[in-house]
């Protein structure tokens, strides 16, 4: 029933670098500021798909999905409250805060609220993005991108992300210490990924995608100019195909900047298996020894399921 990773919300001490970075680096444009002076950035005729809200620490807040109807967002309400997850009706002013008629809350077993929405506000023809672009962001069906996930136990979590929420495998990949799974919700390889760290779990990396490779190589050139830490030099990936690299953004999370993603076919598609991230490049820098892994939650067993 999930469509589409919608949009995706951070808070951040830094967060109006980003008035900056999203436009001058990644190629976002600022949509406006929310009443707590939130950052809000546009990547396609949405509203906005990513907002960096003020805060004393570096955090994920929240992950918007999207589902195509209301019918469709109670009835996976239900489905989770059935699964003993508490799920909160949120008001008509958050909703016009995010763009959508209608959503819905819920914190996972990981302690990550989710929020679950239909009738996304879109506006044709008004993405203007904030440095030049070859060919856009690729979103439309595939939705903003993938975030993934640090989860305790993949097992478990396996279970609820695809018998509760019901995403669908794509692949995983295995490669000491990574044990890593993929799901897809649309023709994007994955909208979310789960990776074990035992104990541990919190928040990895957006991957937003664009259209053209020269827009990934501008975007890395503008993180050497202005200092932007690297984590993982350009490559391209075993499973999805991407090429990409990864940077470590003003909101302390890293981000995953790629081009060229494989689209699934389900009446086709065959999940496997990879003993590697990576086909070519993806060298890890002294940046990734350096900076957080993730923005990691408390450890596990302390949280609930509301």
């Amino acid at each position: 029933m999930i469509r589409s990773l919608d949009y995706i919300g951070f808070s951040s001490p830094a967060y109006e670098e980003w008035l900056t970075f999203g436009p001058e680096v990644l190629g976002m444009e600022v949509a406006g500021r929310g009443d707590d002076g939130a950052v809000r950035l546009r990547v396609d005729d949405a509203d906005y798909r990513l907002v960096v809200h003020p805060g004393e620490e570096h955090a994920n807040d929240y992950l918007g999905w999207g589902v195509r109807t209301p019918e469709a967002m109670d009835e996976l309400a239900a489905r989770l409250r059935d699964h003993g997850i508490e799920v909160r009706e949120e008001d008509a002013e958050l909703a016009a805060v995010r763009g959508v008629a209608a959503l819905v809350s819920f914190t996972d077993p990981y302690g990550n609220r989710h929020e679950l929405s239909w009738g996304q506000r879109r506006h044709p023809g008004g993405f203007r993005p904030g440095r030049a672009m070859s060919g856009g962001f690729v979103t439309g069906p595939q939705g903003l991108g993938h975030a993934v996930l640090v989860v305790p136990d993949l097992a478990e979590a396996n279970a609820f992300f695809t018998k509760v929420l019901g995403f669908r495998l794509s692949d995983r990949i295995v490669d000491p210490p990574l044990n890593a799974q993929f799901y897809h919700v649309n023709g994007r390889h994955h909208s979310l990924a789960i990776a074990e760290i035992p104990g541990m779990s919190g928040f990895q990396h957006l991957m937003v995608e664009v259209a053209s490779l020269d827009d990934v190589g501008i975007a890395y050139d503008r993180c050497e100019e202005r200092g932007v830490p690297i984590v993982l030099t350009l490559g391209r990936h075993t499973n999805d195909r991407t090429t990409s690299f990864y940077l470590y953004t003003p909101a302390g999370f890293h981000l995953e900047y790629g081009h060229g993603g494989v689209v699934v076919d389900d009446a086709l598609w065959e999940p496997a298996t990879y003993t590697s991230t990576k086909i070519w490049g993806h060298r890890g820098t002294e940046n990734r020894e350096k900076l957080p892994f993730a923005l990691f939650n408390k450890p596990a067993d302390t949280e609930g399921t509301a």
